[in-house]
C-alpha cells in the first residue's frame, strides 16, 4: 500500500509531461461548412438586407439578378 502512494503522482506527472510535450494536431474543416450563409458573402448579404429595407419602406420588395458578376437589385411590387 504505502509503495502505490508514491506510484500513482509519479504515473500521473509522467502522463501529464507526455500529454504536454505532444505535437497539436491541426484540423481542417470543409470549405463549405467555414462559409456563413451557405457560400454567400458577409457584403452581398448587408446589400440584400440594405435592399429590402429600402423597398419596404415603398411598401415593395427588393429582386435581385446578376450581371456581369454585379448582382443588381431592384424593388418590385407584390
Amino acid at each position: 500500500m504505502r509503495s502505490l502512494t508514491w506510484f500513482c503522482p509519479l504515473v500521473l506527472a509522467a502522463v501529464l509531461t507526455a500529454c504536454a510535450a505532444a505535437p497539436e494536431l491541426a484540423y481542417q474543416s470543409a470549405p463549405d461548412e467555414m462559409t456563413p450563409n451557405n457560400g454567400v458573402d458577409s457584403g452581398e448579404a448587408r446589400a440584400l438586407e440594405q435592399a429590402e429595407a429600402d423597398c419596404a419602406r415603398q411598401g415593395k420588395h427588393a429582386e435581385s439578378r446578376r450581371v456581369e458578376g454585379e448582382t443588381i437589385y431592384s424593388c418590385k411590387s407584390d
